[in-house]
C-alpha cells in the first residue's frame, strides 16, 4: 500500500527556512509531479505551489520568490523549501504527489494520487 509521511514543519521565528518533505513508500511508485497546499485556521485550503513532472512550478504570488518546489526521484521524495518566513505563513501544510503506480492485477503502471497528513508551519514575529 502506497504511504506519503510529511515532515519538516515546526515553530520558527519570521524570516528562517523550514524544508518540508513528502516521501512516498510502499507499492512501485514513482514520483512525478506535486501540489503543495496550506491550510490557515479558520481559512480555506489554498494552493501554494503546482510542480509539474518537468519541475516547471507555478507558485502563488504571496510565496513567490521565497518557495521552492523540487523533487528528488531516487528517494521518492518531494520537497518544499520555505524561505524568509512571515507570520502570515501560518498554516498546516500538505502535499499532493502524483506518480505512477504499478497495478499487479493489471501487470501495468497507472497514475496515482496521494495526500500528506499535514504539517503545522508556525511562524512568530
Amino acid at each position: 500500500q502506497v504511504q506519503v509521511v510529511e515532515s519538516g514543519g515546526g515553530s520558527v521565528q519570521a524570516g528562517e527556512i523550514l524544508n518540508l518533505r513528502c516521501r512516498v513508500s510502499g507499492g512501485r511508485f514513482t514520483v512525478s509531479s506535486a501540489d503543495w497546499y496550506r491550510q490557515a485556521p479558520g481559512k480555506q485550503r489554498e494552493l501554494v505551489a503546482a510542480m509539474s513532472a518537468d519541475l516547471s512550478t507555478k507558485y502563488a504570488d504571496s510565496v513567490k520568490g521565497r518557495f521552492t518546489a523540487s523533487r528528488d526521484i531516487a528517494q521518492n521524495t518531494v520537497l518544499l523549501q520555505l524561505r524568509d518566513l512571515k507570520p502570515e505563513d501560518t498554516a498546516v501544510y500538505y502535499c499532493q504527489v502524483t506518480g505512477e503506480l504499478f497495478v499487479v492485477p493489471e501487470s501495468r503502471y497507472r497514475s496515482h494520487q496521494v495526500w500528506g497528513q499535514g504539517t503545522l508551519v508556525t511562524v512568530s514575529s
